[in-house]
């Protein structure tokens, strides 16, 4: 295996690791633990392929990607009282990692598929995000790209990085780390002075008090 591979077993194994820290949080049961692990470390990247057509998905021709899911999720159902005491920072520092490696490697296969820039960002956000939404919604918790969290933001501005920095000639190693501390660079420091983008919403009326119409018929 490349170290390109090897990258890719890295994110699917923080990820999973997210996706079980999740089901401990909310009080799942085993199974529980090992399908928020799976859907969080496959869930993107099996997006990915069935959205740029490739079959079958990358698990199916090599399901070391199932095993390495299944032995975090049994190494972290051995510590799982060790889970309920990590800090809440733990999942989103985690994430984090997880997002950057993802990005780029769902980047870097679109790119490899001789497809446009800008396809390959998207699919490198794809990567990096699809699964943590999963994660989220089966877990009943909003998915922080969907929050005020500096989410997506990062994992655009990564995969925009890596694409530009390969298209000016940059090799395939240099690029690959340039983004990926990019995206780290945005997420942490996001994380730990709770950075958030600005949000949008309807300025509401409230109602007239009680009376009001009827005095303004009458006048």
């Amino acid at each position: 295996m490349n170290w390109i591979t090897w990258l890719d077993l890295a994110g699917v194994m923080i990820f999973a690791l997210t996706g079980v820290v999740v089901a401990c949080r909310s009080r799942m049961d085993p199974i529980g633990m090992l399908v928020l692990g799976a859907v969080t470390g496959i869930g993107g990247g099996t997006l990915r392929d069935l959205v740029l057509g490739i079959g079958p998905v990358f698990w199916v021709e090599q399901p070391i990607y199932l095993w390495v899911i299944l032995l975090t999720v049994m190494v972290a159902t051995l510590g799982f009282h060790y889970i309920h005491r990590l800090t809440r920072v733990f999942l989103p520092v985690t994430d984090a990692f997880g997002l950057a490696l993802f990005t780029v490697l769902g980047a870097h296969k679109a790119r490899m598929l001789g497809l446009d820039g800008i396809v390959a960002v998207l699919m490198g956000t794809m990567s990096g995000v699809a699964g943590g939404m999963i994660r989220d919604v089966l877990a009943r918790r909003v998915p922080m790209v969907l929050r005020q969290e500096i989410y997506a933001s990062a994992s655009l501005a990564g995969g925009i990085l890596y694409i530009a920095l390969l298209e000016a000639g940059v090799g395939l190693a240099w690029a690959t780390g340039a983004a990926i501390l990019l995206i780290l660079a945005i997420r942490l420091p996001a994380i730990y002075w709770h950075l958030t983008l600005p949000t949008f919403a309807w300025v509401i009326i409230p109602p007239p008090p009680a009376g009001f119409a009827r005095q303004w018929s009458e006048a």
